[in-house]
């Protein structure tokens, strides 16, 4: 069967006319876009209900850990034998302070008497006392000489001279004939007992 070339161009050009490429890729991209747009949608919901599957798993995983008794919370048994602990131990507290307060009692009692001893002694001078019996001159003297001044009367019995005993067994002479004020005097004697 031969055809001849006209007719055949013919019908060519009728399903030239029938079937469009153009309209063919159009619709071929548009399926893509299609696909690519559903697909993505998808991969979107995905990686929410991902996100919410992780999200859910750390709550789930931080009620069963709050869920769970920390080691350092004790079991039932040992936290009655605690509370049966401290029971003795405050029983034997309260004996502790009953004994401390009859023992402050009596110390107060004796605090008593010991101030009411040493108002006594206060009211009492014996310095005073033993004052009236010596010459308070001579005690004067002596506690000087202790202190390592040893005072030096001229003719008339007035002291002219004080001898001065230093720490290192040095003796010095102090004349009072210089016309100095007594607190220069105090000074230079102090500083010399001190040497």
């Amino acid at each position: 069967m031969d055809i001849p070339v006209e007719e055949a161009m013919e019908v060519l050009h009728s399903v030239k006319a029938v079937v469009g490429p153009d309209d063919d890729y159009y619709t071929i991209v548009a399926a893509e876009q299609t696909i690519a747009a559903a697909e993505a949608k998808r991969k979107k919901e995905l990686d929410e209900l991902h996100a919410n599957l992780k999200a859910l798993s750390k709550i789930v995983e931080s009620a069963r850990v709050s869920a769970t008794r920390p080691s350092s919370v004790p079991s039932p048994e040992a936290h009655t034998s605690f509370l049966n602990e401290l029971d003795g131990t405050s029983l034997s507290l309260a004996k502790s302070i009953k004994e401390t307060e009859g023992s402050l009692a009596s110390k107060e009692g004796e605090l008593a008497a010991l101030k009411d001893a040493a108002r006594r002694l206060e009211d009492y001078d014996p310095a005073a006392e033993h004052e009236k019996e010596l010459d308070g001159t001579v005690l004067r003297l002596q506690i000087y000489k202790g202190l390592g001044f040893e005072p030096v009367p001229d003719k008339h019995g007035n002291i002219a001279k004080i001898l001065v005993r230093g720490q290192s067994a040095d003796i010095h002479v102090v004349d009072f004939n210089n016309g100095k004020p007594d607190l220069e005097y105090t000074q230079l004697l102090w500083k010399l007992a001190c040497s």
